[in-house]
């Protein structure tokens, strides 16, 4: 059989034979994840656990005031490898940081595993969760910037309205959430992006190609920041929230030591045909553009990494070069680049967005978002060169800037001021009516991708590309009748009774809208109750058979 792809076959063909690749343009499957700061303010003692997992509880809560079964269904475990390294070796449990043991239930402080719900796998194909003291929504499987941006996007909301839902109770304490990096008090929180690679792609090769893109991409992506250094140590706004807290070039930590580059190899696919890159470098834009341009130019890059063709741009140190960027909010500040001499990192993304040009044209790419994103990357480079300021209705960290900045000069200020840090934070506020990110975008302030249509159908409903609308179907469907779920796998125990069907999916190009058309999991159908009828036994019966090419085991 063969295995699907999203590249053309006319233009597969045209690829060189001995460098495969799985994605092409700005087009390969991708997910992202949010870690959201969390806080009570009437209780500034509470636990950010307890505060993450009422929040989890709510939403899950909410859903199933609404009819819902997906509170009832747990998290698969058996597929999780945290401790697989990229580079040929697995960590040792004895030796890893808790952080990273990210395939077991969470344990509370006297050892004993947690039964609130720590969980939910939600009808869009997503996963909200705890992680560790954090709240994080882990989108669907995507394939392309666009669609990466609207359930993103989705998350968003979803994480507020399970707050929202928390402040409807009487005597509820309120719970404010943020997408920002840090709490400026030492701790970061992540923004991660995962990419589909070629299994065959030499890891040491792509590392090496993304060391100099990633280090330098902030200048687009940044979120922006008030305070320089991993704890503020000096006055300062800086492009990007993380550029502080990274030690590292490569490495498989997340929370300690973070390298620019992760390793982890755990795929949730394949493991013969794909590796996932997890980017933990990435800043949390609240920034529709800048979110579409980090997918959309990490893609490209990686279409070229594939394909052998994307220059080489080796930093002669690359974790502080990372910082002198952030902190230069002038753009003006170079770094050593061997063999190139010393270079800003605007010039330096002109090599990356010049290579995607020119790959585009040499295998007559033309397809929309591949052209777009492109084009926008050459129009952003231009206007940071010449005037930043004109971008300020597009990238994060330089709205942040010019409204800070402006405030600043305003009340003579310094940007150690706690009026600016309290800007910064409420920056970030999720609520729509507060924050303001969202208040210049009611003012029209902000370009978007998204329509507001589009956002709210993401919430309730998977993308149809992938594998993730099997998964967020059979959980609108039949979530009574699921016992576990995990990215490649869904567990049914129909009546929640007799024997576990396993059913693998680790093809994430299969299993989708198209290759389900026999209406058993189109929407707006009602859900399956655990009634045990003749008729509701024939639709698992159904169900049974529409999975029959991923059955793995009966347990």
């Amino acid at each position: 059989m063969t295995s699907p792809s999203l590249i053309p076959p006319e233009l597969a063909a045209k690829f060189p034979a001995d460098r495969p690749t799985v994605g092409y343009g700005v087009h390969r499957v991708v997910g992202l994840e949010t870690e959201f700061g969390i806080h009570a303010p009437a209780h500034p003692e509470a636990s950010h656990t307890v505060l993450s997992l009422e929040l989890i509880n709510a939403y899950g809560h909410k859903l199933a005031s609404e009819g819902t079964h997906v509170a009832s269904t747990e998290w698969d475990y058996e597929d999780e490898s945290p401790l697989s390294d990229a580079r040929g070796w697995q960590m040792p449990r004895s030796i890893a940081h808790a952080s990273q043991l990210t395939d077991q239930p969470m344990i509370n402080d006297s050892g004993q595993e947690v039964h609130m719900l720590v969980n939910l796998i939600l009808p869009n194909g997503a996963r909200f969760y705890v992680d560790h003291a954090h709240p994080e929504y882990s989108s669907p499987e995507t394939t392309n910037p666009r669609d990466a941006v609207i359930w993103d996007q989705a998350g968003d909301r979803i994480a507020q309205q399970a707050a929202d839902h928390i402040a409807a109770s009487d005597g509820a304490p309120q719970v404010l959430l943020y997408k920002n990096n840090t709490d400026s008090k030492s701790v970061s929180y992540g923004a991660h992006e995962n990419y589909l690679v070629a299994r065959e792609l030499d890891f040491d090769e792509l590392s090496d190609h993304l060391i100099g893109f990633f280090t330098t991409r902030q200048i687009i992506t940044g979120a922006g920041r008030v305070g320089l250094g991993n704890l503020n140590q000096q006055p300062g706004f800086q492009i990007s929230q993380r550029a502080d807290f990274f030690e590292e070039e490569v490495g498989l930590e997340t929370t300690i030591r973070r390298p620019i580059v992760n390793t982890r190899d755990e795929p949730h696919a394949r493991p013969d045909a794909y590796r996932r890159l997890h980017v933990i470098i990435g800043d949390a834009n609240l920034s529709q553009y800048s979110t579409w341009l980090r997918v959309g130019m990490t893609s490209l890059v990686l279409s070229m990494i594939e394909l052998g063709e994307l220059p080489m741009v080796e930093l002669a140190e690359p974790v502080k070069a990372l910082q002198a960027i952030s902190h230069d909010p002038t753009l003006q500040a170079q770094v050593l680049v061997n063999g190139r001499g010393w270079l800003t990192a605007l010039q330096i993304q002109r090599i990356y967005q010049q290579a995607a040009q020119d790959y585009l044209d040499r295998y007559e790419i033309t397809d929309a978002q591949s052209v777009e994103v492109v084009n926008a990357w050459a129009e952003v480079l231009d206007l940071l060169e010449h005037d930043p300021a004109k971008l300020a209705d597009r990238l994060d960290w330089v709205a942040k800037y010019q409204l800070l900045n402006g405030m600043r000069k305003r009340h003579g200020l310094e940007w150690d001021d706690a009026k600016l840090a309290m800007l910064d934070l409420q920056w970030a506020d999720l609520r729509q009516d507060k924050g303001l990110y969202y208040t210049l975008v009611n003012r029209g302030a902000i370009r978007t991708i998204a329509t507001e249509d589009e956002i709210r159908h993401a919430m309730h409903h998977p993308p149809g590309t992938t594998r993730a609308w099997t998964r967020g179907r059979l959980i609108e469907r039949f979530g009574a009748h699921l016992a576990g779920v995990s990215w490649e796998s869904v567990l049914i125990r129909p009546f929640r009774q007799g024997p576990i069907h396993r059913f693998t999916f680790l093809e994430p190009l299969a299993a989708t809208q198209h290759d389900h058309r026999n209406g058993l999991l189109e929407p707006h159908q009602p859900q399956l109750s655990l009634e045990d009828t003749p008729t509701n036994r024939a639709e698992i019966a159904q169900l049974l058979e529409l999975l029959q090419p991923y059955r793995v085991t009966t347990d």
